[in-house]
């Protein structure tokens, strides 16, 4: 007669055994279906697992946000970090096929970790190898693939013009493809829209593993991929933008004031006008906590900020009319290329262009 202690030990290897099992088949089942399904050989050292000693390396490549990456996060079964269209329409069939839900990552900024995590079984596909970008000056268009950062893309651009832009987000290591889908902010917005406002077209893969154009999907599905947020429709492979122009030359400045140099009135005053200024003008204000240098008690500093789409004897006398309590001055302000502000408001002013296309990671905890 077996004991009930014998039992209940039977009873748990059993359970442990079912569940091991569960987590596992799907994954298993997932692997041969895409070895079969891409007639590839060459994507096995594409596919990363959890056994794998470079699965850690390759989840945290793009993983910006500490917090998903805590031992309570759910991790990706597998991750798949595809060089070929056809390994991309191969991985969406193997998880449809067998219940794993896909996310797709493509810089890895993401608050909600919308491209790392899921409360179900899934994968990621990183789009890390499509980082292509072609630019055409005569023509005013730049064809760039969603794995490539935003540094690349301006660096790309800059090495042809620096009369041409693109109207996007200052920081350089974003992934393309989920700004663009997310809409696209940036420093160019009051003049030419969001970075989703100037794309011509796209390169689509959707559920069923079609390649898709802007004609083919049709423009409400062109609409939607447009902001309405990475990975919901499909996987966008590339996108067709539109530049935009800009000076020779533009001028930014940064102007600070605290609580004793009247900074709740200027402050204020701005909030009142900054809409208002002509759209070659993009402001911020900035406050922050600060000792007071006179007395060592806290203060707020008010930092204003701005990019101006033209030079500095033009903006003087436009700030002088429409922002006089401002008190902005020749000193305050600096004249540089476009690319060259991008790498002030990157903090990285005397760094080399270069620095653009470095994209490695620095987590934060935010």
């Amino acid at each position: 007669m077996k004991s009930p202690q014998f039992s209940m030990l039977f009873t748990l290897v059993l359970t442990a055994f079912f569940s091991f099992s569960w987590a596992t088949l799907p994954h298993q089942s997932f692997l041969q279906c895409l070895s079969l399904r891409s007639n590839d050989s060459s994507i096995s050292k594409l596919i990363f697992t959890r056994t794998n000693s470079s699965y850690g390396s390759v989840l945290d490549s793009t993983l910006w946000n500490l917090r998903f990456n805590s031992t309570n996060t759910p991790k990706p079964l597998v991750i798949v970090t595809p060089t070929q269209i056809s390994h991309i329409q191969a991985t969406i069939h193997c998880s449809r096929k067998h219940g794993l839900q896909t996310r797709t990552r493509s810089g890895g900024h993401d608050y909600e970790g919308l491209s790392s995590i899921a409360k179900v079984p899934f994968i990621i596909i990183d789009l890390v190898h499509f980082r292509s970008v072609d630019v055409d000056v005569e023509n005013r268009i730049a064809w760039v693939q969603s794995g490539a950062s935003l540094g690349e893309l301006y660096y790309r651009i800059a090495e042809k013009s620096t009369k041409l832009a693109f109207p996007a987000a200052v920081f350089h290591t974003i992934g393309v493809g989920g700004h663009i889908s997310g809409g696209g902010f940036g420093l160019l917005l009051r003049k030419y829209g969001l970075a989703a406002d100037n794309v011509l077209d796209a390169q689509f893969i959707d559920v069923n593993g079609r390649v898709l154009d802007r004609k083919s999907m049709g423009e409400d599905l062109f609409w939607a991929i447009r902001g309405g947020g990475g990975g919901s429709f499909g996987i966008v492979l590339s996108w067709k933008l539109s530049l935009v122009p800009v000076p020779a030359n533009v001028t930014v400045f940064s102007v600070t004031r605290v609580l004793e140099q009247n900074a709740t009135e200027v402050v204020h005053r701005w909030q009142y006008i900054a809409r208002d200024l002509p759209d070659e003008v993009y402001s911020t204000v900035i406050l922050r906590g600060i000792n007071s240098t006179q007395d060592g008690r806290k203060t707020v500093l008010a930092i204003f900020s701005s990019l101006f789409l033209g030079t500095i004897n033009e903006l003087l006398p436009l700030m002088e009319q429409r922002f006089p309590e401002l008190g902005l001055t020749r000193q305050n302000c600096t004249e540089m290329s476009y690319i060259q502000s991008l790498m002030v408001n990157n903090g990285l002013p005397n760094q080399p262009l270069e620095i653009l296309l470095n994209w490695t990671v620095q987590n934060s905890a935010a």
